[in-house]
C-alpha cells in the first residue's frame, strides 16, 4: 500500500488537520509508505508547473488516496478544488471518448486508486442531506470522482461527512475519528 494524503486545511488547529488528517497519519506511518499533500502550505502561484508535476506523480505512485477538507459554501476548499482542476486534467486523469458527433462520455484512467474522502461540515445533517440533496457528496463523487476514478458505490460510501463540527462535543469528535480509524485499518487489511 502506497498512501497519498491530501489535506486541504489552512488552519493546523483545525478538526481536519489537527484531528482526521492526524489520525489518517497515526494509522498508516511505519506500516506504509506515505506521501502527504499539504495543500495550504503550497503556494498556489503561476507558475506551478513543478509542483503539479510533483502531484500527478504522486497520484500515479498512489495505491491509496485519501481526502480532507472541510465544505465551504457547499464545496471543498479552494485549494481541493484547484488541486482537481489542475491535477486531475484531460489525458492524465480521464479522456473523453465520442459517441456521436456531439457526444462524448469520459474514460477515468485512474480506476485502480482506493480513494477515502472526509469532510467536514458546520452545519447539521438534516438541511444538507434534504432540502439541499446532499449536493455536496453528490457534485464531488457523481461530478469529479466518476470522471477520474470512475463509477463505483464505494466511492459513494467511502465518502463521509462529519456533521456540525464547531458545535458538537468533544466526545462526537472522537466518535468521527474512531470512524476514521476503523476505515484506515480496513484499507490496511486490503
Amino acid at each position: 500500500m502506497r498512501a497519498l494524503v491530501v489535506i486541504s486545511h489552512p488552519n493546523k488547529d483545525s478538526f481536519c488537520y489537527n484531528g482526521i488528517y492526524k489520525e489518517i497519519l497515526k494509522a498508516l506511518e511505519g506500516r506504509v509508505e506515505i506521501k502527504v499533500a499539504d495543500l495550504y502550505a503550497e503556494r498556489f502561484v503561476r507558475p506551478n508547473d513543478e509542483m503539479i508535476t510533483r502531484f500527478k506523480k504522486w497520484v500515479t505512485w498512489s495505491t491509496h488516496i485519501y481526502f480532507i477538507s472541510p465544505v465551504w459554501w457547499f464545496r471543498c476548499t479552494p485549494r481541493l478544488e484547484m488541486f482537481f482542476d489542475e491535477v486531475f486534467t484531460p489525458g492524465f486523469a480521464y479522456e473523453f471518448k465520442s459517441i456521436s458527433k456531439l457526444y462524448g462520455f469520459p474514460v477515468p484512467k485512474l480506476k485502480d486508486k482506493s480513494v477515502r474522502t472526509y469532510v467536514t461540515h458546520g452545519a447539521p445533517a438534516l438541511p444538507v442531506l434534504t432540502i439541499y440533496a446532499n449536493s455536496v457528496k453528490l457534485r464531488l463523487v457523481m461530478g469529479v470522482y466518476t470522471f477520474v476514478f470512475g463509477w463505483r458505490f464505494s466511492l459513494w460510501r467511502k465518502t463521509k461527512q462529519f456533521w456540525s463540527v464547531p458545535f458538537v462535543s468533544n466526545q462526537k469528535r472522537l466518535k468521527y475519528l474512531e470512524r476514521v480509524k476503523r476505515d484506515i485499518f480496513k484499507d490496511l487489511k486490503e
